[in-house]
């Protein structure tokens, strides 16, 4: 099936990208997510904003890229959410809670797609957080989450 990438899928494409995929792989997972829509000739004109719109926020070269990794890893980004007992949260932390807690900290704008959470953050303590700010370039930040009082 072909389909338009909305948003950004590691190992597929970014917005704006008309790539071709299994059909299960599309109907079961990117087009309930949000991450992708169906092909279409219409939707050429859908490709077009998306790509204007990656341009706005897309972080142009390496260099750049190399000095907005520079920063956030200079900065230590804590976040207090609501735990329970044990250490548990009430929920998870999302990608738009650590690029509010980054920019916070002092960091840079940090856009929410870019962060890469490989399993959910439910517990207090120290993560390790990866930004992708550019193909190439792959920040590791950390997170320290503390209960809120």
């Amino acid at each position: 099936m072909k389909i338009i990438l909305t948003h950004e899928v590691s190992g597929l494409g970014a917005p704006g990208d008309v790539v071709e995929v299994k059909d299960g792989y599309a109907r079961n997972y990117l087009l309930p997510r949000g991450v992708a829509i169906r092909w279409t000739r219409g939707g050429q004109k859908d490709v077009e904003q998306i790509r204007r719109g990656r341009k706005i926020r897309e972080i142009a070269s390496i260099e750049q890229a190399n000095e907005v990794k520079s920063q956030l890893e200079g900065v230590t980004v804590r976040l207090k959410v609501r735990a329970g007992t044990g250490g548990r949260l009430f929920g998870s932390v999302t990608p738009s809670d650590i690029a509010s807690a980054v920019k916070t900290a002092g960091g840079p704008d940090v856009d929410k797609r870019r962060i890469e959470l490989t399993t959910p953050i439910k517990a207090l303590g120290t993560h390790r957080i990866s930004v992708r700010l550019h193909p190439e370039v792959v920040a590791n930040v950390g997170l320290q989450v503390d209960a809120a009082k």
